[in-house]
Parts: structure tokens; C-alpha cells; sequence
């Protein structure tokens, strides 16, 4: 066997291995919790720390602001943290590390290699396990400190059991990144009187909340509209750069224990901004209290109970970026499969691949041959391309994108405004490509 068969083989073996570990360690922490849980029942919490508690809690035990007071706050304490990825990972490993007793985690999602650049609670092994990220954040919080007690409800919060896994918490930290979830766990911590602690973060840029809390308002007083389906920025789609959420998720660990050990009580409400672009990086901004004639928190709430958000929205509550119909006309797509039969049977001096994401996604990773104009500057560029057209003798043009959504738009561009009508959509886009016919075409 040659040295790259003997490679392949251990990297088998050593992912094999990998996976049995994760198994093991999944039934270990759900052994140790059950444990933990009957100790507890048997003996009580008490009001004092334990010889293990004050060695491991030493340092922060000698702030002021803590104190053993502040440190038994934390241990009694129950707080659901909704979402494990580039926000949920840190605030959930420093909230786990500094002693709160009870953790929830609320996640639907498998851990993937393209959000382990964020996602700290995460490793390679459990993206190559295909490890839920409930599973797989509860091992690194076990791991990080066996005091905390870590419960995962391995689900798609929805109207249909979001109360009922939010009741008995005692803070509730917001870190998804769409809007269905945020107004619904909004609506569910107003009608369960839960301070809300909610962060997001974006390319550069984050920002940091809390709702619903000493008077201030809640996230419909700020948005009482959702922005539209489109207007909505995901990492998924622009991108974000790993620490920005590391930053946000850390503060919403802050903000959390400041609420937990009445240290919040006394500041006033307020958003803070965080941008990597500028100085400085952080800027305060002064909220106005409660607005009373919010429609969940208002002096006279119209809503009563959790509502269907993915019609409120008009996009439903995942952290993917939604897939467009633009054309109506399915004969104005085609399959990535189809288009490459086309392509391998087509002259390439009489077909045009034209690839409308922007240069940076453009330099990631594209087909041979395509012609780069961002959607954007489609207009802008029109003689660039109107020469491209001319050059194919009535040849078709092909457009593509990431996803096939901004390559239809191109679609509709080439036809209504150039007149051209041998223009065709490529539906699924690159992502399509990688899963269809090319399956070590690179996925980002």
C-alpha cells in the first residue's frame, strides 16, 4: 500500500475513532447530569459555596461586584441561550465558566465546517460527526466546568413550544440572526416576564440589547414592523468576521450576569454599536422606556399569545438565506445539470456564463470561462456586457449566482432591458453545482 492509501486509511480510522468518542462523551454528560441532579435533590444547593465552587470561582469571588453573594446568584440561576453558533458558543462557554448553575441551550442545526471559524463551542470532529449542535455545545460546556447543570432541547423554536421550554428561566439570550425567531422570543419573555438579552452581529459589525427589563422597552417598542424579507442581512449571505460575533456574544455573557446579580438595576436602557470599521469601535445609545402603546408589553396589548411569525415576517424562522422566485416562467431556468450538458456540447466562443456575485465571492471560487459583472452593476457595466452579447451570434446566455436568486434578477435585466431573449436563469446556482455535478467545486 502506497503512502496515500495508508493516509486515507488512518484518516478513516482516525474519524471512525473520532465519532465513537463523541458518542461516549454525549452519554457521559447526560450520566453526569442526571447525577448531579440527583445529588442535588438529595442534599440542596444551601446558601453556601463549596470547597470546589470557591477554588474555581476564586478570582471573580474577590470583585466587589460579586462576591459570594453575587456567586450564589449565579448558581441558582437558570438561563436559555437560543442558538449555539457564532453569538450562543461564547456567551454560553463564559456564562458556564462563571458559575450559572442551569444552562439551556435551544438549537435545531447540525455543526458545519463553514461555522467553525465563529463557533467556538464546536470542533472538526463533531462537523465530521454530523453532531447536532446542542450535542455537541453541551461536551464543551461539561468539559469547561461539571458544575454547570446543561439542558438541550435539540428543536425549531416556534409558536408551538417556545413557552413551554422558556418557562422557569430566569434570563433568556437572544442569539439567533433572523427575524421570525427574535420577534418571537421577544413576545414569549414579554408574556413570560423574562428579561431578554439579545446581540447580533453582521460582517463588521454587532450590536447589544436588553429587553424587557427595570422598565425598558421591549424589541417591538423599538421595531414594531418587521424590516422586509430582503432587507434582512444573514451571515450566511454577506458574511461576518469571526471575532465580531465572539465580541457581541461575550457582552450578552456580561449583560446576562449584571442582570442576574442586580448589577444592571441601575443603568438606564440603552443599545450599544459595535463596528470593527470605526473608531471607536463601541458607541452607547440612550433607549426611550417602555412604549405604551406597544402592541405585547403596551398598557393595552393586543397580542395575547404567541402569533404565526413566519407570516408576520414574511420569511420563515431559520438562519438561512431564503431562495427567491422571481421568474415565473420555469422554461427561462435550467438545472445545473442541464447546464452542463449544454455547456459540454456548446461552443464556448457562442455561450455566455455570466456570474453576477460580487468580486470578493467572485475571487473565492468560479467557473471557468464566466464573465464576472456584480448584479449591482449590471447597468452600470451595460456596453461590457451588450459587447459579450453581441460577440455570441445569437448564442444563449446563462446566468449564475451563489444561491440562484440574484442570477434571476440578472435574468430579467438581460431580457427586458437588452432585449435579449436567449437568457437563462441557472437555478440553485453554485451551491447547486457543488451537490449536482461537481462535488469538489468548493462550498462557502
Amino acid at each position: 500500500m502506497g503512502c496515500g492509501g495508508r493516509a486515507d486509511e488512518l484518516r478513516a480510522r482516525l474519524s471512525q475513532l473520532r465519532a465513537e468518542e463523541l458518542e461516549i462523551e454525549a452519554e457521559l454528560c447526560a450520566l453526569e447530569a442526571a447525577q448531579q441532579d440527583a445529588t442535588r435533590g438529595q442534599q440542596g444547593d444551601g446558601g453556601k459555596l463549596s470547597r470546589e465552587e470557591i477554588q474555581r470561582y476564586s478570582r471573580q469571588l474577590l470583585i466587589p461586584e460579586i462576591g459570594t453573594r453575587g456567586q450564589l446568584c449565579l448558581r441558582n440561576s437558570a438561563v436559555l441561550v437560543v442558538g449555539t453558533g457564532g453569538l450562543g458558543s461564547p456567551c454560553a462557554l463564559y456564562l458556564a465558566a462563571m458559575g450559572v448553575g442551569t444552562l439551556g441551550l435551544v438549537d435545531h442545526d447540525t455543526v458545519d465546517h463553514s461555522n467553525l471559524h465563529r463557533q467556538i463551542a464546536h470542533t472538526s470532529a463533531s462537523c465530521d460527526s454530523g453532531a447536532h449542535k446542542v450535542v455537541s455545545a453541551r461536551m464543551a460546556l461539561s468539559r469547561l466546568n461539571p458544575l454547570c447543570r446543561v439542558r438541550t432541547h435539540d428543536m425549531l423554536l416556534d409558536s408551538s413550544n417556545a413557552m413551554e421550554t422558556m418557562r422557569g428561566y430566569d434570563v433568556v439570550v437572544d442569539a439567533t440572526d433572523n427575524a421570525a425567531t427574535r420577534y418571537l422570543i421577544n413576545d414569549a419573555c414579554v408574556l413570560l416576564g423574562i428579561p431578554l438579552v439579545s446581540g447580533s452581529a453582521v460582517r463588521l459589525d454587532g450590536q447589544l440589547t436588553v429587553y424587557n427589563y427595570n422598565g425598558g422597552p421591549c424589541y417591538r417598542c423599538l421595531f414594531p414592523v418587521p424590516p422586509p424579507p430582503d432587507a434582512v442581512a444573514t451571515c450566511s449571505e454577506t458574511g461576518v468576521l469571526g471575532i465580531v460575533p465572539g465580541v457581541i456574544g461575550c457582552l450578552q455573557a456580561l449583560e446576562v450576569v449584571k442582570v442576574l446579580t442586580g448589577k444592571k438595576m441601575d443603568e438606564a436602557p440603552g443599545m450599544l454599536l459595535f463596528s470593527y470599521k470605526s473608531q471607536p469601535h463601541f458607541r452607547a445609545i440612550k433607549l426611550r422606556p417602555r412604549v405604551a402603546t406597544c402592541a405585547v408589553c403596551g398598557d393595552a396589548p393586543t397580542i395575547a399569545g404567541l402569533v404565526d411569525y413566519a407570516a408576520f415576517c414574511g420569511s420563515g424562522p431559520n438562519d438561512r438565506a431564503p431562495d427567491w422566485t422571481v421568474l415565473d416562467d420555469p422554461s427561462q431556468r435550467v438545472s445545473c445539470t442541464e447546464f452542463s450538458a449544454i455547456q459540454s456540447r456548446t461552443d464556448r466562443r457562442h455561450l455566455l456564463l455570466l456570474d453576477v456575485r460580487d468580486e470578493v465571492q467572485f475571487d473565492i471560487c468560479s467557473l471557468p470561462g464566466a464573465l464576472n459583472i456584480p448584479a449591482d452593476q449590471l447597468e452600470q457595466r451595460r456596453p461590457e456586457l451588450e459587447r459579450a452579447i453581441g460577440a455570441l451570434d445569437g448564442g444563449p446566455v446563462y446566468a449564475i449566482c451563489r444561491r440562484g436568486n440574484l442570477s434571476q434578477l440578472a435574468v430579467k435585466y438581460v431580457r427586458d432591458e437588452l432585449g435579449y431573449a436567449e437568457c437563462y436563469d441557472i437555478a440553485r446556482g453554485l451551491i447547486g453545482w457543488q451537490e449536482e455535478v461537481d462535488h469538489d467545486f468548493p462550498a462557502y
